[in-house]
């Protein structure tokens, strides 16, 4: 549990000079992600061995990852949508996030999100944090709200409140489908479909 409490530490360090008012302006936020996401998977798979039955491919699975991302896209153009009519904060708060991307190249991001940041997210969060966990005395269903909270509360160093609560519907969601289906890549493949919707190809804002 020593190596989990230290890897997870190094997420919150990462999310936080990402994230906070005090480090963000200074950094390239596109490329210490680029860095967290190696950095967080070479610890996955240094810290554990036992990946091969993570990855089991098959059609119903695919599907499930590929329909799931669409469905969680959705979620979010309705929840945008509702939250606007709710809160004065929410369209700017977005709109903050979306400023994130500006003066990037869409193609380097789509690559980026697609083959790199949104699988290594999963094989951190799902495939090392929430499994190293469920295998503990905890068992799935905690380790499945634990892995949820701090995916959620990395996230807060931004003080943007719909980007909270983004990281945490999404952590819920990839969580829950991974809890239930046990298989990485259903939703690593969610994850990363579901990035490049979201930010690249269909923006909600």
């Amino acid at each position: 549990m020593k190596k989990l409490a230290g890897a997870i530490l190094v997420a919150i360090v990462f999310w936080f000079v990402m994230f906070s008012q005090w480090t963000s302006p200074h950094i390239n936020f596109w490329y210490v992600m680029l860095a967290a996401a190696g950095t967080l998977t070479a610890l996955s798979f240094l810290f554990r061995k036992d990946w091969k039955a993570e990855f089991s491919f098959n059609i119903k699975d695919v599907a499930l990852g590929v329909g799931s991302a669409i469905v969680l896209w959705g979620v979010f153009y309705l929840g945008n949508a509702t939250s606007g009519m709710l809160f004065d904060f929410a369209h700017p708060q977005v709109s903050d996030v979306y400023a994130m991307k500006d003066g990037q190249s869409k193609l380097f991001l789509a690559l980026a999100l697609l083959f790199w940041i949104g699988p290594a997210e999963e094989i951190f969060w799902r495939g090392y944090v929430q499994r190293s966990l469920s295998e503990s005395k905890l068992g799935s269903m905690k380790a499945y709200i634990i892995t949820t909270l701090i995916y959620a509360f990395v996230h807060i160093w931004a003080f943007n409140f719909m980007l909270f609560m983004a990281a945490f519907i999404c952590g819920a969601f990839w969580g829950f489908i991974y809890m239930k289906n046990r298989n990485l890549l259903t939703v690593l493949i969610s994850h990363a479909i579901w990035d490049v919707a979201v930010f690249i190809l269909f923006p909600i804002s």
